[in-house]
């Protein structure tokens, strides 16, 4: 791979389609390589605009701005960040080979939407998942839910992330408040929402998995040590590496990680989520970049997620070692409010075994997440103990 100079005619180019606080250490990594990095996103001074080469605002959705805007850059890399993207104006840039999407094309229309991965893990990759039925229409849902999955469930809208639009539905009377929920919470309508059967787990993990170029230029596919995490109405709190699991369960997961990876291709890092009841583990999710659970990996591990999704990108050589163990814990808005200050940061890091990241969002809603609080331990219930005391201690003031 041969990187040219950031800001010069020879530039490696890498286009951020999203750029929240994710995005922002993507951005990051790849200019300690000297990658000239354009931010995209929906509104202005996201966090990964604030330390981007340049940034530009547009509806990421809108299929002829983001080809516009393609052309007019012309980047070697395009690395989608969310969701929400137009989609098939990716796969007309990849079939015309005006620029690389990451890890290609296929990967963001699949993981886009709900559907399209469900059913490749299911009917392609031939992974457990959780039961599961799509519905277009109330009566569709309720039907699916009394015939089929049955009582509690999860209703979710087939296009979201970090859990915007889902309820878990334990009796017939909160069906329906929970259907409008998904149709309204998601990035948007797709005309359908899933609803999933509940999985009776012990504990639920984030896999992250590496697929990056050997000596030889083939494709090999690495893993980090299991993340466990706590969610709270679909959003993680706190999240901590490593997981403690027996040998099968993690062969077990590795096995499903490599079987969905394998299938979607291309080169980066995907954050594979699974479910784990003893040996059995189930297929939730995955994401086809860092995930937010694994922003633990910050003071875990020699190379981060981001460190090394960039470099799977760049056909770099990776390595997955874990260095310490640790946890990482959210620091919410707690207001609506723009331009918001932070107090309480010196007492959050007089721990020395406590870091924080502050996003520089600019603007604060009460669940919105705002920051991460990291610490470091021998065991990781402290690490746990440490990252949410120091989250605690840094107040959101307007």
């Amino acid at each position: 791979m041969k990187i040219g100079t950031a800001l010069t005619k020879n530039a490696t180019k890498a286009l951020l389609l999203g750029s929240g606080e994710l995005g922002k250490e993507i951005a990051i990594a790849l200019q300690r390589y000297g990658v000239e990095v354009i931010a995209v996103d929906r509104y202005q001074n996201a966090p990964a605009q604030q330390v981007a080469h340049r940034s530009y605002v547009i509806d990421m959705t809108d299929a002829q701005a983001v080809k516009k805007l393609i052309v007019k850059e012309k980047p070697d890399f395009i690395i989608p960040e969310i969701e929400a993207i137009a989609t098939d104006a990716l796969a007309e840039i990849e079939e015309q080979k005006l620029s690389k999407v990451v890890p290609n094309a296929r990967a963001v229309q699949l993981t886009m939407n709900r559907e399209g991965i469900r059913t490749m893990a299911a009917e392609e990759a031939g992974v457990q998942t959780s039961s599961y039925a799509f519905a277009e229409t109330y009566a569709e849902l309720k039907s699916a839910v009394e015939n089929e999955i049955g009582y509690p469930c999860f209703i979710k809208p087939t296009m979201s992330s970090s859990g915007k639009g889902q309820s878990m539905v334990k009796a017939e009377d909160q069906l329906e408040q929970a259907w409008h929920h998904a149709k309204s919470g998601g990035r948007a309508d797709t005309g359908k929402v899933i609803v999933e059967g509940a999985v009776d787990f012990d504990y639920e993990i984030t896999l992250l998995t590496v697929r990056a170029l050997n000596e030889q230029g083939l494709i090999e596919t690495h893993f980090c040590a299991p993340i466990g995490h706590r969610q709270e109405n679909g959003d993680y709190r706190e999240s901590w590496q490593p997981q403690d699991m027996s040998p099968i369960a993690l062969k077990n997961a590795q096995d499903i990680a490599l079987k969905i990876t394998e299938n979607i291709g291309g080169l980066g890092l995907f954050g594979v989520e699974l479910f784990i009841r003893q040996d059995q583990v189930w297929f939730s999710e995955v994401s086809p970049r860092p995930h937010d659970t694994g922003m633990v990996t910050m003071v875990t591990q020699r190379q981060t997620e981001f460190d090394l999704h960039a470099r799977a990108i760049l056909g770099l050589p990776i390595s997955t070692v874990l260095n310490k163990t640790g946890a990482s814990a959210v620091i919410l808005g707690g207001v609506d409010a723009k331009g918001v200050a932070y107090s309480g940061l010196d007492k959050a890091l007089a721990d020395s075994d406590v870091d924080v990241r502050l996003f520089a969002k600019p603007e604060a809603f009460v669940t919105r997440r705002m920051g991460v609080s990291l610490a470091t331990s021998d065991n990781v219930t402290d690490a746990i103990e440490k990252a949410v005391r120091a989250a605690k201690l840094i107040q959101i003031i307007e």
